[in-house]
């Protein structure tokens, strides 16, 4: 898999028509989302950016940080700033002050107006992407909201039927066909009309974003040697095998199911453009290996380009300085980039 040239994501970005700016969300307050927002910023950028998050909160990191951050006030339809050292800010105010590290069940729905409002301004044109800084999935069901994160919040609020998370680093492109699941929960959570679906959206959307005409898609199997010809589980052969069977009938560029400790060996994943693994654990831990600290969540399947750091809040990071942006900021990038495979909207 071939790496995007950073240079050329730039040039692209930079040619985003005046006022389509990116939505960043800076995450849970008391993590290290706000350090993220304001680490972006201290750097020269050449797309527009709107941080959506408290004044206060933010200035106080800064201050905290040691951070010389001028906050402008965002209003929609004008020039956002992109200097280094200046951040647009379309403020979303807490409802109650907030801790480093310490967190606030009170802020709970401050933090989902977030999500929101940035949703909302993707969905009406006002922003071209949404970059989402972490949230602290726990602390929003323990104030008594269902949720189960970002990836399918997002979908439920665009009416897409069928998010997929993949995850990009290091020229790898890993899509799950299962998220956040028990281990003996997959096999049950594994359809092959479900596949299909994934495999659908995966091809329509590699050649959407990333210009990959016929995407290569490798299928991991979900057992050991991809089941050892039924001697290891029948998956491969009762679902995994008619999906992709399906696929190509459909003329889709799939290949499996292939063992996982096969397909993530180097040469052999130079022959494909993507990879779907069946569940979280078993796809995610390779990429991570290859990329951490620079690897992106991107949603596929969505009518809007959403992307996401490959991290949590790090609580005991927050107002440290010690926390890595590597992953905001390649996550910024390669929205800018995926966004300008989008048609401009009328204005």
């Amino acid at each position: 898999m071939a790496a995007a040239d950073p240079r050329r994501i730039l040039r692209r970005a930079a040619a985003l028509r005046p006022g389509a700016a990116i939505a960043l969300t800076s995450g849970e307050p008391a993590g290290i989302g706000p350090d993220l927002c304001l680490a972006a910023a201290c750097r020269p950028r050449e797309w527009p950016l709107v941080c959506l998050g408290d004044r206060d909160m933010l200035q106080q990191r800064a201050t905290a940080l040691g951070l010389k951050i001028h906050l402008r006030d965002y209003v929609p339809g004008a020039a956002v700033e992109h200097a280094a050292g200046s951040l647009s800010l379309l403020h979303q105010p807490l409802a109650v002050p907030s801790v480093p590290a310490r967190l606030d069940r009170a802020n709970a729905a401050a933090v989902l107006a977030l999500i929101d409002r940035a949703i909302d301004g993707c969905l009406a044109g006002e922003f071209c992407a949404m970059v989402t800084a972490p949230v602290q999935k726990s602390l929003i069901n323990d104030a008594g909201i269902a949720f189960t994160g970002h990836t399918e919040y997002i979908a439920a609020r665009t009416g897409a039927p069928l998010p997929v998370m993949m995850l990009v680093a290091a020229g790898l492109r890993v899509a799950l066909a299962t998220t956040h699941l028990p281990l003996r929960a997959v096999s049950d959570a594994l359809t092959t009309p479900g596949l299909l679906q994934v495999l659908h959206i995966m091809s329509q959307d590699l050649q959407r974003y990333w210009g990959l005409a016929r995407a290569r898609i490798a299928v991991c199997g979900l057992n050991p040697h991809a089941g050892e010809g039924g001697h290891l589980g029948d998956e491969e052969q009762r679902i995994i095998g008619p999906a992709i069977a399906q696929a190509r009938d459909l003329g889709l560029a799939v290949v499996g199911p292939i063992p996982a400790d096969t397909l993530f060996v180097p040469r052999h994943l130079q022959g494909y453009d993507a990879v779907l693994a069946m569940y979280h654990d078993q796809g995610l831990p390779v990429l991570k290996h290859a990329g951490f600290g620079q690897a992106v969540n991107v949603t596929l399947g969505l009518p809007i380009v959403r992307t996401s750091v490959d991290h949590g809040t790090a609580l005991d990071l927050a107002a440290s300085g010690r926390a890595d942006a590597g992953s905001l900021i390649a996550a910024i990038q390669l929205a800018a980039g995926m966004a300008t495979h989008l048609p401009l909207r009328a204005s």
